[in-house]
């Protein structure tokens, strides 16, 4: 199953100067245990998507809301010369290509 299949919303946002959260939140139960058990959301495995170590990846399972928040380190301080997406908007792309 493909995480864009399973997941109701898959979006990114800026969580500070210097965090950035990916926000995914499921319909139903089965599919949020599904994403919940992949091995492809690991802090390993989105650390390899994102180009950083899974030390600098959380991830954090809501099961009241069927959702899992991800929090990484912005490569560059939001706001700062280097900055392309002050907002942390469009930073969710990497995950609409995992299987789960």
């Amino acid at each position: 199953m493909r995480l864009v299949d399973a997941a109701r919303v898959i979006r990114s946002k800026n969580a500070g100067p210097l965090h950035l959260t990916l926000d995914l939140m499921f319909e139903d139960q089965a599919r949020y245990d599904i994403a919940r058990a992949s091995p492809a959301l690991t802090a390993e495995a989105i650390g390899r998507l994102y180009g950083v170590s899974g030390n600098e990846v959380q991830v954090i399972p809501y099961p009241a809301a069927l959702a899992i928040k991800v929090v990484l380190e912005r490569p560059v301080v939001a706001g700062s010369p280097g900055d392309a997406d002050v907002y942390g908007a469009q930073q969710h792309r990497p995950l609409l290509g995992i299987t789960l």
